[in-house]
């Protein structure tokens, strides 16, 4: 009687678990744009698979960097997504970002301002607020230590010297390099970016540590105050 009844039994697989089964089989890397976001939504609509799904909300962006640029709002407004699967795809763009961005590891040294520059465009280059980033390292410049130093409010526009010197005594870092984005794009320095350049080389030359450079990051590149200013 057992084994009549498994004759009967409907063999069947869940529609959103057939990519997760070619990813296994296959490499993630072998997968559709399609076939991995419907990996990360899971489930479908009472209408539509997960796949189906997946690739209607791909049609409705002009490209797929237009995905990571989305709020969770914004995300609820294409076909399907609900509040938790917004909340689940801005983590999962996060989580790839930095995992981008960690190309450059604290502890590799920082020998030119190419891959700096490269790196930070990714981290702030965007930012629709201004951001101050510090890193610290050692005597063989190695990166020891980065600190977000300051963010950009309608109060305060500029950081103060002593927060970021705060930062590499307790590190006990020996020399600093400075990024901050220009949400404009534009990398040119403004008045008050060669003054605060010009006050922070002070303070790091009372303390004995070297302001090795100044990065002005846009949404596509950067300026090196080291490598275009005379302040170095």
């Amino acid at each position: 009687m057992y084994e009549e009844e498994i004759m009967y039994q409907i063999d069947f697989k869940e529609e959103s678990l057939l990519p997760r089964e070619r990813l296994v089989e296959v490499g993630p890397e072998r997968l559709s744009n399609q076939e991995l976001l419907a990996i990360f939504i899971r489930t479908g609509t009472k209408n539509e698979p997960v796949t189906i799904l997946s690739n209607k909300l791909l049609n409705q962006l002009e490209n797929l960097a237009n995905l990571r640029d989305l709020s969770i709002e914004e995300l609820q407004t294409l076909t399907g997504i609900g509040r938790v699967k917004a909340i689940e795809i801005k983590a999962m763009i996060e989580l790839g970002k930095r995992i981008n961005q960690s190309h450059l590891l604290l502890n590799e040294q920082v020998l030119g301002s190419e891959k700096l520059g490269r790196k930070m465009i990714q981290e702030i280059g965007d930012k629709k607020q201004e951001h101050l980033v510090a890193l610290y390292l050692n005597t063989q410049n190695q990166i020891i230590k980065q600190e977000t130093i300051f963010i950009g409010s309608v109060n305060r526009s500029i950081a103060e010297p002593r927060e970021i010197l705060h930062h590499a005594i307790k590190c006990m870092a020996t020399s600093v390099i400075i990024v901050h984005n220009h949400p404009s794009g534009s990398v040119h320095p403004s008045k008050n970016d060669l003054l605060f350049t010009e006050n922070l080389k002070q303070s790091c030359d009372v303390l004995g540590l070297v302001l090795l450079d100044h990065l002005i990051v846009g949404n596509k590149n950067y300026y090196s105050f080291r490598e275009e200013s005379e302040l170095f």
